[in-house]
């Protein structure tokens, strides 16, 4: 599968940002899929990640209740919606595809197709 990852930019905090991300190839419907995030200096984290079927979702502490991943099947899309947006948000954003084997992980290393990343950055 390969993934383009769009909808970055620039937010006050408190603001809102949804995150795009187009795949392409067969397998897209069945890949559970993810973001993450690498912000300045930083390594790269899970955000949050998303059963095939879009049933289960998953998320790191930081943004729980605050971003929603989804997914549209048919469109062989997966979306990230962020509100509440803080400064620490501020991050080159990537999504991902989990290995077929896997039905839902948030382990980067789980991963095995990534996008190019999308830059967030969030001012105070």
């Amino acid at each position: 599968v390969q993934l383009q990852a769009s909808g970055g930019g620039l937010r006050q905090a408190g603001g809102s940002l949804r995150l795009s991300c187009a795949a392409s190839g067969r397998t897209f419907s069945r890949s559970a899929m993810g973001w993450f995030r690498q912000g300045p200096g930083k390594e790269r984290e899970f955000v949050a990640a998303i059963s095939w079927s879009g049933s289960i979702t998953l998320y790191a502490d930081s943004v729980k209740g605050r971003f929603t991943i989804s997914r549209d099947n048919a469109k062989s899309a997966v979306y990230l919606q962020m509100n509440s947006l803080k400064p620490e948000d501020t991050a080159v954003y990537y999504c991902a595809a989990a290995n077929l084997m896997l039905s839902l992980t948030t382990t980067l290393n789980d991963y095995d197709a990534w996008g190019q990343g999308t830059l967030v950055t969030v001012s105070s």
